[in-house]
């Protein structure tokens, strides 16, 4: 997988895990809530959505269950050699997926638009200005 026109790709830090998505996300933020902090080691954490077509994964991965705002199961996919967290969402079975910026080959490709969760921003973690703000999960 490489990155060429408007695909974007990145995988794990020990590259067991890749991914290729082609075309743009249709949505990137920060989000702030206590799971993704606790789930990325870090004041939030960056995501860009994809619609499943667009997305190819390779290699395995784990996955961890908690449940979400929505009372359905948030779903994390994470390295099972090197613990980086690197997708949301079950392949093969989700119609879109949460790609985690931090996983990012280039990581200019990460431009957000929105936060999430912004009443659960710690104070020492400073949200960037023009940002869409919703104080939990938008509608």
């Amino acid at each position: 997988m490489s990155e060429t026109g408007t695909n974007i790709t990145g995988g794990c830090l020990c590259g067991a895990i890749r991914y290729e998505a082609s075309g743009e996300p249709s949505y990137a933020g920060y989000c702030y809530c206590a799971d993704c902090r606790k789930a990325s080691g870090s004041g939030f954490a960056p995501f860009m959505g994809f619609a499943s077509s667009a997305v190819r994964f390779s290699g395995e991965t784990r996955l961890f269950r908690s449940p979400s705002i929505r009372g359905t199961d948030a779903v994390r996919n994470f390295c099972p050699a090197c613990g980086s967290l690197v997708f949301g969402g079950i392949v093969g079975e989700d119609t879109s997926h949460t790609i985690y910026a931090g996983s990012l080959d280039d990581p200019s490709r990460f431009l957000p638009t929105k936060a999430i969760f912004a009443r659960d921003r710690p104070d020492w973690v400073v949200m960037p200005a023009g940002l869409q703000v919703f104080d939990t999960m938008p509608g």
